[in-house]
């Protein structure tokens, strides 16, 4: 039996983020790699936009537009990588957001984000996913529909994440 351990310098850049490209293609449109802004950490981001009624299948959702961002900076001297998974919708000003990144260090390494504009409104601790990134992204694609719509909102504002950590206390 054989192991397979992933090279991750081997990942750095374009070929990661051109594989999240690829997995992007099924459901997203105008699927694309692009430079990471000078502002954002990182080199590239991978963008697929999307109709949110027709990703979620709720013809009621309140916006028809959409995007999905995801980049990854990948440092081999790290335990692990540090990762943006954003799902942005323009029309209402909303992101949501898996960072598992340096910031938010009493959330532990990786944090849920609701923001507001430019303005984060609710973090949350998240767990961690100790795996590939694709296996990442693949784990993280498949809970945006929950986390999406457990966004609270009052006076047409996101103002928290109505999850099971939340209400935990």
């Amino acid at each position: 039996m054989g192991v397979f351990l992933a090279n991750r310098a081997n990942l750095q850049r374009k070929r990661l983020h051109d594989r999240i490209q690829n997995r992007l293609s099924g459901a997203f449109k105008n699927v694309r790699r692009r430079r990471a802004d000078p502002h954002e950490p990182g080199s590239y981001r991978a963008v697929g936009e999307v109709d949110p009624r027709q990703f979620f299948g709720d013809d009621e959702y309140p916006v028809t537009t959409a995007r999905v961002e995801i980049g990854f900076q990948l440092r081999p001297s790290d335990p692990y990588e540090y990762y943006w998974v954003n799902w942005i919708e323009p029309a209402r000003s909303l992101l949501v957001g898996w960072h598992q990144d340096e910031t938010h260090d009493d959330l532990g390494p990786v944090h849920l984000q609701v923001t507001d504009g430019g303005s984060a409104v609710d973090h949350q601790r998240v767990r961690f996913i100790d795996s590939h990134p694709l296996a990442v992204v693949e784990q993280r694609l498949d809970s945006l529909p929950t986390v999406v719509c457990a966004v609270e909102w009052e006076q047409g504002r996101p103002v928290e994440l109505d999850t099971p950590a939340s209400r935990s206390g």
